[in-house]
Parts: C-alpha cells; sequence; structure tokens
C-alpha cells in the first residue's frame, strides 16, 4: 500500500472514533498474526468502549501518542530499503522518538498502576509519570543503538548524523564512536531513573517489581556488550542468550523482596554498562 495511503489511514485512525476503510490493507498481510489483528480491528475499538471513563481516556491518549509516532515514522523515512537511507536531525528528534515509541508507554503504566494499586497511594504520580518516561525511553535507544544495520537496510537512520550512509560499512564505525558511547551513556541515565522508578514499588507488589526489573537487566547486559562491539556488523548482531535471561530471571526473583541484595546486583551490573568501550 502507497506510503502516502498508509498515513492517510492513521491519521483517520487516530481520534478512535471509528475503525478506517482498510481497504486491501487486511488481503495484503503476509503475517498471520497481523492479518487476524486487523480483521479484528473492529473488536478492539468495541473493547475500548467497554472501559471505564478514567482508564478509557489513558488508554486513548496512549494510543493517539504511538499512532503520532507511527506517523512519524512513515513520512520521516520516505522508502523501506537501504539506497533511500534518512537519518533523523538530531538529539531533540531522537528524544522524542524514543518518547513515542515507548517513553508514553512508562506514562501509561504509571497512571494504570497509581489509579489501580492501593499500594502506591503514596506515590508522587507526577515524579513517577517523569521516571516512567524516562525509563521507556531508556529501553528503546538501547532497541535503536542494537539495532543500527538492520534498520539501516530498511531506510531508517535513528542516530542523528549528517550522512548515514557510510553507516552501511562497518569499517566506519570510528566515525560515530564519541557519539555512539555518548548515546550509551544516555541510555544508562535512563535506566537508573527505570532503577528509581522500580525500587519505589513496595516489595510486597514483587510481580510489579519483576516486570521493571526484567527488562532493566537485560538492557544493562546489552550496553555492557555494545561497548565493545562494533555496532555496524550485521553479521555480529548484539543479543543476550536465552540461558542469560533465564539467570537474571531466576537471580531477581531470589532477590525480589531484599531492597539491599537487588541494589547490589543491580551495581554489578550497571558498572559493566557504564564502563567505557576500547
Amino acid at each position: 500500500m502507497p506510503r502516502a495511503k498508509r498515513v492517510a489511514l492513521l491519521r483517520e485512525m487516530q481520534p478512535l472514533a471509528r475503525v478506517p476503510d482498510l481497504g486491501g490493507l487486511v488481503e495484503r498481510q503476509t503475517l498471520p498474526a497481523e492479518k487476524r489483528l486487523l480483521e479484528r480491528l473492529g473488536d478492539c475499538f468495541d473493547t475500548l468502549g467497554r472501559f471505564d471513563e478514567a482508564d478509557g481516556r489513558r488508554i486513548q491518549e496512549l494510543l493517539q501518542v504511538i499512532i503520532t509516532g507511527q506517523i512519524f515514522d512513515l513520512e520521516k523515512f520516505p522508502g523501506e530499503t537501504e539506497q533511500e537511507l534518512v537519518a533523523l536531525a538530531n538529539d531533540d528528534e531522537l528524544d522524542r522518538y524514543t518518547y513515542m515509541v515507548a517513553g508514553c508507554v512508562g506514562r501509561f503504566w504509571t497512571r494504570m498502576c497509581a489509579a489501580h494499586l492501593k499500594e502506591l497511594e503514596s506515590w508522587n504520580v507526577g515524579a513517577m509519570e517523569e521516571l516512567g518516561v524516562r525509563f521507556g525511553k531508556g529501553l528503546q535507544l538501547v532497541n535503536v543503538l542494537r539495532d543500527i544495520p538492520k534498520d539501516l537496510r530498511i531506510g531508517r537512520c535513528y542516530l542523528p548524523v549528517k550522512d548515514p550512509r557510510p553507516l552501511l560499512d562497518p569499517s566506519h564505525y570510528d566515525s560515530i564512536r564519541p557519539d555512539y558511547t555518548r548515546w550509551l551513556d544516555r541510555a544508562v541515565e535512563h535506566l537508573d531513573a527505570g532503577w528509581q522508578y522500580t525500587m519505589e514499588i513496595p516489595s510486597r507488589l514483587w510481580r510489579l517489581r519483576l516486570a521493571c526489573i526484567w527488562p532493566i537487566w537485560i538492557g544493562l547486559k546489552t550496553i555492557a556488550r555494545l561497548r565493545t562491539a562494533n555496532p555496524l556488523d550485521p553479521q555480529k548482531r548484539v543479543q543476550i542468550s536465552r540461558g542469560e535471561v533465564y539467570a537474571i530471571m531466576l537471580r531477581s526473583f531470589l532477590a525480589v523482596r531484599n531492597g539491599a541484595k537487588l541494589n547490589a546486583l543491580f551495581q554489578r551490573l550497571r558498572g559493566a554498562a557504564a564502563i567505557s568501550g576500547r
């Protein structure tokens, strides 16, 4: 489907007032799960309408920001190949992108938890929202910094560089190394905010704590690997193994009610992630 038509459909859907006419979009889907989702988009709208007014408003606000991000992506990046490669303009644009993709989810998550969990009545919701926003931004920034080779080859450079084309060659990593290190440092700082958020969750809400701990710890391990890798090399994608994820889950489960132990484990991972690269 032409890019302009996709943007028009997103704009039509953004008010969340009705299901747009998807035309032939459903038939063009090759992924069964995405095709099924589009087929049942009307059911999703019906379900949204059954939430109470406050929750419905929170969900709508979230979806509207996410749709804004999808429109931004389609309008910013004109093509789907490396021949049509475009980069974000500056750090502010990267920050805005990470907010629309994930920072807004941190704000939403905070508002929903504060509204429904009596154990969080003591929260300063405004302050926690800001921490939640940074938490989400940090996780998305890790994704951006890890997935550069894949994104470049579909026409997207989420790093704000003047000319993204040389980045298709891994030997050009030195040209962006200082900025790349700075972006890694920023990701660590955002995850610090995420950890502050996590430790504001009472230990009796241990499942909620774990839901925050796991992505932070996986993110920090990923950053530590990126420090010593060439992130432009498509043949050596940095990833955390399933065994490592299981180990993180086990350690965090054993320590989840003990703040001192959790902080010690976090500081160990953070120390490795914060060490400057080669």
